[in-house]
């Protein structure tokens, strides 16, 4: 497998590609990929790529397609950043399982989750409910209000927290000078802060055998020196998935988890990354597996983690990331 290949072609029409229209549709993929480059843009907008190179969220790595078999039949699910790249894969599979959800995002990114919605109630013939929740959970008030929301259309029924959303900006100067401390400040409030206001809000509703889901990052464990701040607040989340578990899962018996991808191909890599970094980042951005994985792929990690598979595991991390080796 060509370590140039673009992100969705992977998983679709590139294997099964003639070798004669391979090159020109790599040529194809590479000029939508970088039509989508708009580094330092929050959030980053699945409705706008092209349909062959968006994320891929129910196709399997062998191009066949996720099967539900009713793991989360009868759940209900709370999941931030669900409406692109990894927690629209995640809500997906989830729905497929039997669960029915919240979907939390950005009001910036209303037509991404009114797409997931669409998608998921097309995939299930309408068997789901879907709840959307338009908030910026930087504030502890809307953290607050996004689980009652759902706990009133709900009825108070909450087995699966999936904490996800995030933001991610490069700041390689050497000497921080470019990392400003309201960008600081602001990627902490997003990216860990908001999962300790969203859980205390949400584990009195909580029953036993629930399932909290932490999204944490390789960069955690290899420390990537140009999103200091991002994986500064990433292995925070590490932290604070083993030290919650620690808490709950024996007095309360709730299953606390994280994930730690490595690259992943979501609208996020474009709209934060340089062309330069986007392309080292669709190349496998040297993991041994050569190439960048897919939304589906951390989905999956979702779907054990949320189900009874994964009935004896908690406070641990799971590191869908290409084949990285972490100790």
């Amino acid at each position: 497998m060509s370590s140039s290949q673009y992100p969705a072609e992977i998983f679709t029409k590139y294997l099964s590609a003639s070798s004669e229209s391979k090159e020109e549709d790599k040529d194809k993929a590479q000029g939508q990929v970088d039509a989508q480059n708009r580094p330092g843009e929050r959030p980053g907008k699945q409705h706008r790529f092209p349909e062959d190179v968006k994320p891929v969220d129910d196709i399997y790595a062998n191009g066949k397609p996720y099967k539900g078999n009713g793991k989360l039949e009868g759940k209900v699910a709370w999941i931030s950043g669900g409406d692109s790249g990894i927690g629209r894969a995640t809500a997906i599979l989830f729905a497929l399982e039997g669960a029915d959800m919240t979907i939390v995002y950005k009001e910036e990114e209303q037509k991404d989750a009114e797409e997931t919605k669409e998608y998921i109630l097309q995939k299930t013939n309408n068997a789901r409910t879907i709840h959307l929740v338009a908030t910026d959970l930087r504030q502890e008030s809307n953290c607050i209000s996004a689980i009652k929301s759902h706990l009133s259309q709900f009825s108070n029924r909450l087995d699966i927290l999936v904490n996800n959303a995030a933001q991610q900006l490069e700041n390689s100067d050497v000497e921080m000078a470019g990392l400003s401390a309201s960008q600081w400040n602001d990627t902490f409030a997003l990216n860990i802060h908001s999962y300790f206001h969203v859980t205390k809000a949400a584990l009195p509703h909580m029953p036993r055998g629930g399932s909290i889901i932490n999204m944490a990052s390789i960069n955690a464990f290899v420390g990537r020196d140009d999103l200091i701040d991002y994986t500064t607040t990433k292995g925070a989340v590490v932290s604070f998935t083993r030290a919650l578990s620690n808490q709950v899962v024996g007095e309360k018996g709730i299953r606390v988890n994280a994930i730690c991808p490595g690259p992943v191909w979501t609208p996020l890599v474009p709209s934060t990354f340089s062309k330069s970094n986007v392309q080292d980042f669709t190349s496998g951005g040297g993991v041994p597996m050569g190439r960048a994985g897919q939304p589906v792929e951390v989905a999956t990690c979702c779907v054990f983690l949320a189900s009874e598979d994964s009935s004896y595991i908690s406070g641990n991390m799971l590191h869908p990331n290409g084949g990285v080796v972490i100790s």
